[in-house]
């Protein structure tokens, strides 16, 4: 059992000004995925400028935070907004959903793409393998903020929190559908791959890992569980990501389509390594080379 410590939810008071750890995460992981998008377009054969990068993160920003709030009312809040109409406006409340920010990121990305000209299953494997460390850095948020804690525990690694010690669901999530995401998305994505297979592994990926933590995670309260004891919001919400990963992981490898994030490559025939030229029947299909 470890002692849960208990943190000031306020990083910086200023005055009236104050400024939330849960804030900051949101400001670091916008950040960081800016940095790690420049990298991805700094890569030999990307097609990616770093503008692009620029818009692209800008775009995704808006979607996270108009879908997460928008989403976290229609999927948890009703019950509040019924009793308080502009309930949806008072953000300092808090409320914010993954699941609400990822449609917003959906609708926000496709403009981006119809904008910029580029087909929107490109631009989605493109940011796929951004998403993990600020999932990361949200969910540490959380844990600071002493909130979504698991159901009670006797497992040495459980925490002590208002008397009762608990499972850090918290910290399960920032470890799957945080780091472990990370790595495997950016090792994933380190070489072409074939158009959807990132998107569709990044759905996979934090579909079972939400389903798997939610297990041990307590529903929201005003919520509760909506059958068996056991099924959540969350499961029913990230079942059809990990449905929809499945079938756009197969979708992309039957076809194997080449990625429209980088320039596609050429083999070069024996005669041409003689010095004949290029061969014209040079695959530019992923898995090539």
């Amino acid at each position: 059992m470890i002692q849960y410590p208990g943190f000031d939810p306020i990083a910086i008071a200023l005055g009236p000004v104050k400024m939330h750890w849960y804030g900051i995460s949101y400001l670091v992981a916008f950040a960081v995925a800016w940095w790690l998008g420049r990298r991805r377009a700094e890569r030999p054969g990307s097609t990616w400028k770093a503008v692009d990068v620029d818009d692209v993160i800008f775009f995704g920003m808006l979607g996270v935070i108009l879908g997460g709030r928008i989403g976290y009312v229609l999927f948890y809040g009703l019950k509040y907004w019924a009793a308080d109409p502009l309930y949806p406006f008072k953000i300092w409340d808090g409320g914010m959903s993954f699941h609400g920010g990822l449609i917003g990121v959906l609708v926000s990305v496709a403009i981006f793409s119809i904008r910029r000209g580029r087909r929107i299953a490109d631009v989605f494997d493109f940011i796929a393998p951004i998403p993990g460390i600020g999932i990361f850095a949200v969910r540490i948020a959380n844990f600071v903020n002493s909130e979504l804690w698991g159901k009670p525990t006797d497992v040495p690694w459980g925490f002590r929190v208002d008397g009762e010690v608990r499972h850090a669901t918290h910290l399960y999530e920032a470890a799957l559908e945080g780091l472990l995401m990370f790595v495997v998305m950016w090792w994933f994505t380190s070489r072409p791959r074939p158009r959807l297979a990132p998107a569709g592994l990044f759905l996979v990926i934090y579909g079972s890992a939400r389903i798997l933590v939610e297990f041990w995670r307590l529903p929201d309260a005003h919520i509760g569980y909506l059958a068996g004891g056991w099924l959540t919001m969350g499961m029913v919400l990230s079942s059809p990501m990990l449905v929809a990963g499945l079938v756009l992981l197969a979708l992309a490898y039957q076809r194997n389509q080449p990625s429209g994030n980088f320039v596609p490559s050429t083999e070069v025939s024996p005669a041409a390594a003689g010095g004949g030229g290029p061969s014209r029947s040079g695959s530019s299909k992923v898995g090539a080379r």
